[in-house]
């Protein structure tokens, strides 16, 4: 069994770049016994899934759908930027959702999956944000606008979110190794993967004893490119 790992791609009409590359790589994903898994920042940003019908969004649906068709298993962690996407869009992909994080065992290893978010806990200011606005409450409230009021808002929290990111010290927009050690603790897990921070790159570290390996997913505005694992190994690959 091969499993594939793609996050971050924050597919938007203003780059079609991105979807063609994905279309490309869904087509190329063999048939029948691979996983794929997407962990998140699938879409740039996900007003609702009332937006499915944009042709856009339709185009990306339906590719991943047909991907499904040929025996390929799709699973789906939200990223911080479409975490409105519900059960209508997972459906219509045919795509299964995933708690976060995920644990479980891939090639005889204790896997743990997540976007990557939530690692961040040294950028307080976004935490409180994260907190906010993946509440009951604020998304049955948000989701109550009309779709135009909706995408609007968002459009202007993007806007604010790359002002602030902006003046940010980059290391507090990384993982906090407290966080990761927790978690490789709570999951027992000895393999980690995520997306979010846009680093790519494999981390092998002795932790509680035992010696694991953190994975980061790249983001296909820069170099497109997968992680794969198979009973040889894993390994990040880029995707052109």
């Amino acid at each position: 069994m091969t499993a594939l790992f793609i996050s971050d791609l924050h597919l938007t009409p203003e780059r079609a770049a991105s979807t063609q590359a994905l279309r490309r790589f869904l087509r190329q994903v063999p048939d029948g016994g691979d996983s794929l898994y997407v962990l998140g920042d699938l879409f740039d940003y996900w007003a609702g899934d009332d937006d499915l019908g944009a042709p856009a969004h339709g185009e990306v649906v339906a590719s991943l759908a047909a991907c499904a068709t040929r025996g390929i298993a799709l699973y789906w962690i939200a990223g911080n930027r479409d975490f409105l996407a519900g059960n209508t869009f997972t459906t219509a992909a045919r795509m299964t959702p995933l708690s976060e994080p995920f644990a479980f065992e891939l090639q005889g290893e204790r896997t743990v999956l997540l976007h990557g978010d939530t690692l961040c806990t040294d950028d307080r200011a976004y935490q409180a944000f994260r907190a906010e606005v993946r509440s009951v409450r604020w998304k049955r409230e948000f989701l109550a606008r009309p779709l135009a009021q909706r995408r609007a808002e968002i459009e202007a929290l993007r806007t604010r979110s790359e002002r602030e990111k902006a003046v940010k010290a980059a290391a507090i927009m990384d993982v906090n190794a407290e966080a990761v050690s927790r978690l490789f603790a709570e999951s027992g897990a000895l393999r980690m993967i995520h997306g979010h921070t846009h680093r790519p790159a494999r981390h092998d570290t002795l932790m509680h004893g035992r010696q694991v390996c953190r994975w980061v997913l790249p983001a296909w505005d820069a170099t497109p490119g997968y992680l794969r694992v198979d009973a040889d190994g894993a390994a990040l690959i880029d995707f052109d």
